[in-house]
C-alpha cells in the first residue's frame, strides 16, 4: 500500500509539473533601453505584469484564430497583427514567440529604434548639440512616447511583411499569366488557380488589418486611449494639478504632449497608408488576373464555337452521304423489277444524279447556316 501511494503521489507530481510546463509560454521583454530578456512564464504572470484580463491574453494565443486587433487597456496596448502578438506598456514591450522567423526582424528593429531617444538625450547632456535642421527634426520625432514608437515599429513590420508576400506573389503570378496567354493547358490553368487562391487569402488578411486600423483611426477616444504615458501621468497630486491649471495654455509640457500625440497619430496614419498601398497593389494584381481569365474565356469560347461549326459541317456531310447510301440501297435491293434488266447504261446516270443531288443538299445546308450566322463569316 505504501508503495502504491508513493507511486500515485509521484505520478500526480509529474502530471502537475507537465501541466505547469505546458502552461508556460515563451516571451521576450524589451525595455526602453532596448535590452531584451527571454521569459518563460505562464499567463498569470503576464496578466499580473501587464495588468490585462485573461480574455485579452487569449487574443494573443497563436492556437486560436482571432482577427487582427489593436486593443487599448488602462496600462497596456494589446496588439494582434498576424504573427506580431505583443503587449505594449509605457515602459516595455512583450512579444510572443521570439524565436519565430517572422518575429525576429521585429525584435531587431525594436532593439534598434527604442533606445535611440536615450542616446540622443545623453548626447545633449554631454553638450553635443544638433546643428543640422534635419537632426533637430529627427530628435523631435524621437520625443514621441515609448508606446507610440513600439506601435510604429509593429505597424511598419506588418506592412513590410505584406509587401514581401505581395512581391513573392507578383513574381510568381506575372510569368504564369504571360505563359497562359500564349498557351492554354491544364497545368497552366491549375497554377493560375492556385495563385488566385493565394492572392484571395492574402487580400483577406490585408483587409482585416486595414479594417482594424480604419476603425481605430475613426474613433478619437480609442486613439486617445493609446496614449498610455498621458493616462499614467494624469492622476497626479491635486495641488500640482490646481497650480498648473492657470499655466496650461503656456505650458511647454502640455504642448509637447499634444505634439507627440499628433506625431503618433501621423505615424499610425502612415502605417495605415502603407497598408492601403499594399491593398491597392493586391487589387491591381487581382484585376490583372481577372482580365487574363476573361481573355482566356473568350479564347475558349472561340475554340468551342469552332468545334460546333466543325460538328455542323460533319453532320451536314453525314446527311448527304446517308442520302447516297439510301439510293444505293434502293437500287441494290434483291427485288425483281422489270427495269433491272437491259438498262445497264443508266447506272452511271443514276450515280451522277445522286451525287449531284446530295452535293446540292450539302451546299443548301451550309448556305442556310451562313445566312443565319451559325457558321463563321
Amino acid at each position: 500500500m505504501g508503495k502504491e501511494r508513493s507511486l500515485v503521489v509521484l505520478a500526480d507530481s509529474q502530471a502537475e509539473m507537465k501541466k505547469k510546463a505546458g502552461s508556460c509560454r515563451s516571451w521576450i521583454l524589451m525595455d526602453a533601453e532596448g535590452k531584451s530578456t527571454v521569459l518563460d512564464v505562464d499567463k498569470y504572470a503576464i496578466m499580473d505584469r501587464a495588468q490585462i484580463h485573461a480574455r485579452d491574453l487569449r487574443i494573443l494565443d497563436p492556437l486560436l484564430s482571432y482577427p487582427s486587433t489593436i486593443l487599448s487597456r488602462e496600462k497596456a496596448i494589446v496588439l494582434n497583427l498576424e504573427h506580431i502578438k505583443a503587449i505594449i506598456t509605457p515602459e516595455e514591450v512583450l512579444l510572443r514567440d521570439p524565436l519565430d522567423d517572422n518575429v525576429i526582424p521585429v525584435v531587431e528593429e525594436l532593439q534598434r529604434r527604442l533606445p535611440f531617444i536615450n542616446s540622443i538625450r545623453e548626447g545633449q547632456e554631454d553638450g553635443n548639440e544638433l546643428g543640422d535642421q534635419q537632426d533637430v527634426e529627427a530628435g523631435e520625432e524621437d520625443e514621441s512616447p515609448f508606446e507610440f514608437r513600439a506601435l510604429e515599429v509593429a505597424l511598419e513590420a506588418i506592412c513590410s511583411f505584406f509587401d514581401a508576400r505581395t512581391t513573392e506573389l507578383e513574381s510568381a503570378a506575372y510569368p504564369a499569366l504571360d505563359e497562359l496567354t500564349t498557351k492554354i493547358s491544364t497545368r497552366n490553368l491549375d497554377q493560375v488557380r492556385k495563385l488566385k487562391s493565394a492572392m484571395t487569402r492574402l487580400t483577406a488578411r490585408v483587409q482585416k488589418v486595414r479594417d482594424e486600423l480604419e476603425q481605430l483611426l475613426d474613433d478619437d477616444d480609442d486613439m486617445a486611449d493609446l496614449y498610455l504615458s498621458r493616462k499614467l501621468a494624469g492622476p497626479s497630486s491635486p495641488v500640482s494639478g490646481l497650480g498648473a491649471a492657470n499655466s496650461c495654455p503656456a505650458s511647454p509640457t502640455i504642448g509637447s504632449k499634444k505634439s507627440r500625440a499628433s506625431r503618433a497619430s501621423v505615424a499610425t496614419f502612415r502605417g495605415d497608408e502603407n497598408d492601403v498601398e499594399e491593398l491597392e497593389m493586391l487589387l491591381e494584381l487581382r484585376e490583372f488576373i481577372d482580365d487574363t481569365e476573361d481573355y482566356i474565356n473568350i479564347q475558349l469560347d472561340n475554340h468551342r464555337n469552332q468545334l460546333i461549326q466543325l460538328e455542323l459541317l460533319l453532320t451536314s456531310a453525314g446527311i448527304s452521304v446517308s442520302l447516297c447510301s439510301t439510293m444505293a440501297g434502293i437500287f441494290g435491293a434483291n427485288i425483281p423489277f422489270t427495269w433491272n434488266s437491259n438498262h445497264g447504261y443508266m447506272f452511271k446516270w443514276v450515280v451522277i444524279v445522286t451525287i449531284a443531288f446530295c452535293t446540292c443538299i450539302f451546299i443548301l445546308i451550309i448556305s442556310y447556316a451562313r445566312y443565319k450566322g451559325l457558321v463563321g463569316s
